[in-house]
């Protein structure tokens, strides 16, 4: 019982330590000035969706985690793990270095990290896949975004 909550916690200060780079580097005045398509969400909904998203996230991680050893358990959980660092790398390139192509390069790896995942979850443990479907879906929608913002402000 002991191993398991350690197992959830350290789930969870993995996830804690990608969502920092969201909150070091955020929307700005920059940001306000960039031509947006009407159908992007309202500035409240990124942090209650992220934070429900990183939850959910940090539940899969430990499932996958808590599962018998196998290769296919630390192959998920490797790929897991670089999809974090794309992710946390997402806010760094798109609203600290103001590099919206970059952070459109960024975002189609993590999609394909996080499609990765999930097929690669879904081996190991069926629910923990289905708690990263929530969140392919959010960052579909934010890649969509980050490409329209990119074709909207070209110079």
């Amino acid at each position: 019982m002991f191993g398991s909550l350690m197992a959830l916690l350290v789930s969870l200060l993995l996830v804690g330590a990608a969502a920092m780079t969201g909150a070091r580097f955020r929307p700005d005045g920059w940001y306000q000035t960039l031509r947006k398509p009407r159908w992007t969400p309202p500035d409240l909904a990124f942090p209650i969706a992220w934070g429900i998203l990183y939850l959910l996230m940090a539940i899969a991680a430990w499932r996958i985690y808590m599962a018998d050893d196998s290769p296919l358990r630390s192959a998920s959980l490797a790929v897991y793990g670089a999809q974090l660092l794309a992710n946390a790398a997402w806010s760094w390139l798109f609203f600290g270095r103001k590099q919206i192509g970059a952070a459109l390069v960024d975002i189609v790896v993590l999609l394909v990290l996080i499609t990765l995942a999930i097929g690669l979850f879904a081996q190991v443990n069926t629910f923990a896949a289905w708690l990263m479907v929530p969140y392919w879906l959010w960052v579909a929608l934010a890649l969509a975004l980050n490409a329209t913002i990119l074709r909207l402000n070209r110079a």
